[in-house]
């Protein structure tokens, strides 16, 4: 859990310092846990505003910043009025990163580009399926309006854990959906339930 305040949550503030992947005996030791950045809790408080007719549940929103690689904890869950925030691990689509660098190359909002998508999303309701508990989002803005017909939706996977980032340096993608680990998707969902939104971006 990491703590910004309220002041910095509102206002913006300096820079934050990124965790830095090092290698150990051949394997990639965790990055730490880094706050949201400044620039982008200001994109998405002002999205929130900008949709506030449709966001209902204002109080905790989700923050994905895709100008991080995949091994970094960029999934940020964030309480709206005490500034508290985590940073969960979350994959990127396919589409997005062609040569499985992980890092987001490009977005796309078309059907079957397995790409992820940017822009304000609204958390919708849950189901069970494939990958088990899920939830979906209905995109907000014009980058993303086609969520919903391309089944985006927040689910877990097993190609999202510590273990893979210590391993191989990088998470495995996903068909763009927030695909997030195994080990927090109810807390993810108990969090993020409908009527919040989800802001992704990269800056």
């Amino acid at each position: 859990m990491t703590f910004i305040s309220r002041r910095r949550l509102l206002l913006g503030g300096g820079a934050v310092a990124l965790g830095m992947l090092q290698q150990t005996n051949g394997r990639a030791a965790l990055p730490g846990p880094v706050p949201p950045r400044p620039v982008l809790l200001q994109r998405a408080l002002s999205a929130l505003d900008r949709h506030g007719a449709t966001i209902k549940q204002r109080d905790v929103i989700g923050i994905v910043d895709f100008s991080q690689a995949s091994r970094t904890p960029r999934f940020h869950i964030v309480d709206v009025m005490s500034g508290r925030s985590q940073s969960l691990l979350v994959a990127h689509g396919r589409g997005s990163d062609p040569d499985h660098s992980g890092w987001v190359e490009r977005f796309s909002n078309s059907p079957g580009s397995a790409a992820s998508s940017a822009g304000a999303y609204l958390v919708g309701s849950g189901y069970s399926g494939k990958h088990g508990r899920s939830q979906r989002l209905i995109g907000l803005d014009p980058e993303n309006s086609n969520a919903e017909k391309r089944a985006i939706v927040i689910h877990a996977a097993s190609y999202v854990s510590d273990d893979i980032v210590r391993t191989t340096g990088k998470l495995g993608r996903s068909q763009g959906c927030f695909a997030v680990a195994q080990t927090a998707i109810m807390e993810v969902l108990g969090q993020l339930g409908p009527g919040r939104m989800i802001y992704a971006a990269k800056i």
